[in-house]
């Protein structure tokens, strides 16, 4: 019982930890001639940890059409100042001209992140 409760607790850390997230080689955010979604957080961070899988799953379904962008701001402290994050996680929405759109604090739904998107002109992916 513990070992299963203990890999339900530590799975959606390792899906965060496997994603590309934010590295110093990342282009200039946000991403030019595309809408982009940046989320600002913390790998230890639980709502953060909880948007793991949603963000990882909408990165790939959107991959060409939208940037999703994850940056760890403990770790990349310079970057928490350059967006004006005061409470983790944020989420911030540019449209293809590099305007903010919309910020959100704290946990945001798949759903949610799926609207605004589309809000944006970036449609759903087939099948959703």
């Amino acid at each position: 019982m513990k070992i299963k409760l203990l890999c339900f607790l530590l799975f959606p850390l390792f899906l965060f930890m496997a994603s590309p997230g934010f590295s110093a080689s990342q282009p200039e955010i946000p991403i030019k001639d595309m809408v982009t979604m940046v989320d600002l957080g913390a790998k230890t961070c639980i709502p953060c940890k909880m948007m793991a899988p949603i963000l990882i799953k909408l990165e790939k379904e959107y991959k060409g059409r939208a940037a999703i962008i994850f940056i760890d701001v403990w770790e990349h402290q310079d970057q928490a100042k350059k967006f004006r994050v005061s409470a983790i996680p944020t989420q911030i929405f540019y449209d293809k001209d590099g305007r903010e759109i919309y910020r959100h604090q704290g946990f945001l739904d798949e759903e949610a992140i799926v609207t605004q998107l589309a809000k944006m002109g970036v449609t759903a992916p087939k099948g959703n």
